[in-house]
């Protein structure tokens, strides 16, 4: 009997069906988790669904619940009253009670995040499932801020005595069940989640892997089931296996270089205007992305509907133009053709990174279309922390990154971060303006749709007419996903890998 039983046992371990629901689904994507702090990793954990927002949002931007079921908003516009779902437990099996997710909050506001710049006057329980959230002025986009990663909620367990993390405990279908920092964490599924069905993948692990080719390796050789982040010669690669399927969609990002216009360089906003003038955008979506219609004619890509806006002249190459521009800025042709003012070349380092394979290809694309002009732009390809890290004590004098305009749904919400009057770590540095942070107010506190719309093409003007960044090119998302898997869909706007949702194929 125990012979027959064992044999029974080992024809199941080699059936295929039976191996793959065993397995987890492996996860790989080039970025680092060094902490289970939702201001600075948070958005890893939200993606793979162990923690939960009090709302989502939808492939347009829209509010979803998500931890509370519903919501409301009084009539003067300054009071919103967030009801929890019932039954919902941490993953330490305590309840989630209303007191709870306002503490939660209110340390997300007190952390570096977008919550950090919503009027906020109180975050406070009322009885054991509505959570009340007051502001000084209407603030419209105040659910959109509640869907960020840094404002996930988490319990009382996962903070210690003087306010530091020491367990990631949150409500999500998956529960982090180990955490090697900063390549790898596994999670397996919550059996008392009660946000929807139950999951049918069991476990499910994560691997950052920097180098774009390993994980296109990893896809083409069947050692990951989900593979993020790809890049284009990759691509091309993958759509000739069997094992994957390769899915790229345009998505609310885009490539900006970012320039430091506290610099005597670029504080005219005519050399801004100049290096802009000088970079060569179709050149590089035809021929290092792969995809003519990335190249940015604004900052806001098509995806962004109702910030893009048709009418604005539109960014363009004109290399005699920014020669003109610099000769007005007193810049002359010097020895080897760079230019020189004052006995200075007209030279700067540029800092990007390479966890987007394409960064670098374009930066050195970019290098190559300012020496043309005579700017000598040197590269350093750093890890991505460098570019705020340089932003905060004041060395960095250009970055070239891809800039997510949705992981706060409604696109204010980066902007409040990246141009306010202090400018932002991924956004302006030694630029601002009053017209604009008196215009991202506006929007704050407006509902009518035509001012919005007015509001918004506002914003677009100034910053295509400053460019505290410079849009380079907008960003396709480049997904493998393994042929085992089924029910895959690809989060546009980058909140959640959905794997809730997934089940092996058949």
């Amino acid at each position: 009997m125990l012979r027959r039983s064992a044999f029974f046992l080992l024809a199941l371990a080699l059936w295929p069906g039976f191996a793959t629901a065993q397995q987890p689904l492996r996860v790989v994507a080039p970025w680092h988790v060094e902490s289970m702090e939702p201001s600075r990793d948070g958005f890893n954990f939200i993606r793979r669904g162990v923690a939960e927002n009090l709302v989502g949002a939808d492939d347009g931007g829209l509010p979803v619940p998500q931890l509370a079921e519903s919501w409301t908003l009084s009539d003067d516009r300054l009071t919103w009253r967030m009801t929890l779902r019932e039954g919902a437990t941490f993953h330490d099996g305590s309840p989630v009670t209303a007191e709870a997710v306002a503490a939660s909050l209110r340390r997300a506001q007190a952390k570096p995040g977008p919550l950090a710049n919503a009027p906020l006057t109180s975050i406070a329980a009322d009885g054991a499932r509505v959570v009340e959230l007051r502001t000084s002025t209407p603030f419209t986009p105040l659910l959109a801020f509640l869907a960020e990663s840094s404002s996930q909620i988490l319990a009382p367990a996962s903070w210690d005595e003087s306010g530091g993390i020491r367990a990631l405990i949150g409500t999500g279908p998956y529960r982090l069940v180990g955490f090697q920092p900063p390549f790898r964490f596994e999670v397996e599924r919550f059996e008392a989640w009660n946000g929807g069905p139950r999951p049918a993948i069991a476990r499910a692990t994560y691997e950052s892997v920097a180098r774009g080719e390993t994980r296109a390796l990893m896809a083409e050789s069947g050692r990951a089931d989900l593979i993020l982040t790809l890049d284009p010669a990759g691509t091309d690669r993958l759509r000739r296996s069997s094992r994957v399927e390769v899915r790229v969609m345009p998505i609310p990002r885009t490539q900006t270089m970012k320039l430091n216009a506290g610099l005597p360089l670029f504080a005219d906003v005519r050399a801004r205007q100049a290096v802009s003038l000088a970079i060569d955008r179709d050149g590089i979506a035809r021929g290092i992305l792969r995809s003519p219609d990335a190249a940015a004619t604004q900052l806001f890509p098509q995806t962004l509907s109702e910030w893009h806006v048709p009418g604005l002249a539109p960014l363009r190459r004109d290399p005699a133009e920014a020669r003109r521009l610099l000769a007005e800025l007193g810049w002359t042709a010097g020895a080897g053709g760079t230019l020189t003012r004052d006995g200075r070349p007209f030279r700067f380092t540029l800092r990007t990174f390479s966890t987007r394979p394409e960064l670098p290809v374009v930066a050195a694309a970019i290098q190559e279309s300012l020496r043309e002009v005579g700017i000598d732009m040197q590269i350093a390809v750093v890890v991505s922390s460098e570019i705020p890290a340089g932003h905060r004590d004041g060395t960095l004098e250009a970055g070239l990154m891809a800039r997510n305009f949705s992981l706060v749904p409604d696109p204010i919400g980066t902007l409040l971060s990246d141009f306010g009057p202090q400018g932002g770590d991924w956004g302006a540095m030694g630029w601002t303006s009053p017209e604009l942070v008196d215009l991202l107010a506006a929007l704050g506190r407006s509902t009518e749709p035509a001012e919005r719309a007015r509001l918004r093409a506002r914003v677009s003007a100034i910053l295509q007419a400053e460019l505290p960044v410079i849009p380079v090119v907008w960003y396709d998302h480049r997904v493998a996903i393994s042929r085992r898997l089924a029910n895959v869909s690809v989060d546009p706007l980058e909140l959640s890998y959905r794997i809730a949702a997934m089940r092996w194929a058949e």
